[in-house]
């Protein structure tokens, strides 16, 4: 005996059940498994907040952008060093980064900051990379709509780039991971076909202690960000941030070291040398204003071409082992006799016998492929 047909309230409560179901399933997906579908460099980030979560944080913590978390391997550094610097790093996200670290039981001596101009300057895949990959917490996210109205400045805060929703909106969907946010990722991630790949790439990122790739070319003179700034002038709202993490440090008593990561040549050529003066008047201010931060060497220094994996001055592994190790000698030394031009690297390096032992220490293996395509865009002109 055929089954009488669903009347049209039956019908449409079925449908609106199964409707319910697949987006329960799906809305489960997005917030318990983001490895299966985000992008590759989003294991990097979760690399860097599983160590924060461990309060693994060493005795070193580096702090700011992609250049950074390319540039110094924690494997070269005297003492035990984290790199949470980030794809797109801002003051704002420096600030939580060193709270967190802080707030450990055995926090970091020492922090290393290090952003390039355009990170105080534009706000440069906050909703995309800071939000969206979970790294800062509803009350972090509240305290920038804050700080936005004080400032005035709401430049980052509303940059949500068309999507005709507010800042507050936005960030409330994405504290509950709201499905349809993530729906380009998982359309190009195959739902799940990136989780063995983010799984190898997490635990990479924790044997290197937060550092990762970019390109890993052999050489690039392309211009970077620096050269199409016509001037440097801070956000209102990244000035704040940057003011309260170096107020942080110093009411903690933790030293504090800025630290520009080189650039190509053709990049630093390319920069007009008011951009460069007024980014270096900009942390002199700083620097007079918090004794317990310095300025170490120039603020945009020119390394050779070969050092470098990609159009936007990240430094390929020969560039970032070379300047570890300048580093390392760097902050263990006299401020006066700290200097990370060329000239001084090459020098240091001379030595084909400590090139080796370098070389030994930074075994190929250990560290993450190169990170390409949309977390490249973090370094793109605007």
């Amino acid at each position: 005996m055929a089954r009488p047909p669903l009347s049209p309230r039956a019908y449409l409560l079925v449908a609106a059940l199964a409707a319910a179901c697949v987006l329960a399933v799906v809305w489960a997906w997005v917030a318990l498994m983001p490895l299966g579908f985000l992008d590759p460099e989003y294991a990097a980030w979760a690399a860097k907040e599983e160590l924060l979560a461990r309060c693994d944080v060493g005795e070193v913590l580096v702090v700011g952008d992609s250049r950074a978390a390319a540039g110094i391997v924690p494997a070269l550094m005297p003492r035990i060093t984290t790199n949470l610097a980030l794809g797109g790093g801002k003051p704002i996200e420096a600030l939580s980064m060193a709270r967190h670290a802080l707030a450990c039981p055995d926090p970091p001596r020492r922090v290393v900051i290090s952003l390039n101009p355009a990170q105080f300057t534009r706000s440069d895949l906050f909703w995309e990379r800071t939000v969206r990959f979970g790294l800062l917490s509803g009350r972090e996210i509240a305290e920038l709509e804050r700080v936005s109205r004080e400032t005035g400045d709401w430049s980052v805060y509303e940059d949500g780039h068309g999507d005709g929703l507010t800042g507050g909106v936005r960030a409330a969907l994405y504290e509950i991971r709201f499905p349809s946010l993530y729906f380009g990722s998982l359309a190009k991630g195959g739902v799940f076909l990136r989780l063995r790949e983010n799984r190898r790439g997490l635990a990479q990122g924790l044997l290197s202690r937060g550092q990762y790739f970019f390109g890993t070319e052999p050489g690039c003179d392309a211009v970077a960000i620096e050269g199409h700034l016509t001037a440097f002038r801070p956000l209102p709202v990244l000035d704040w941030y940057f003011d309260r993490l170096l107020a942080l440090l110093a009411a903690r008593h933790v030293r504090a070291d800025f630290v520009a990561i080189p650039v190509n040549q053709e990049t630093w050529r390319a920069t007009q040398p008011a951009v460069r003066s007024a980014f270096a008047d900009y942390l002199q201010a700083y620097e007079a204003k918090y004794p317990n931060f310095r300025v170490v060497g120039p603020t945009l220094l020119p390394w050779p071409d070969r050092f470098f994996g990609d159009p936007f001055s990240h430094l390929n592994p020969a560039g970032a082992r070379l300047l570890s190790a300048r580093l390392a000698a760097c902050l263990d030394g006299p401020p006066e006799a700290c200097s990370l031009d060329w000239a001084a690297t090459a020098a240091q390096t001379a030595s084909r016998s400590k090139e080796q032992g370098a070389w030994q220490r930074f075994p190929a293996n250990r560290f993450q492929a190169s990170i390409t395509g949309a977390s490249a865009r973090s370094s793109s002109p605007p």
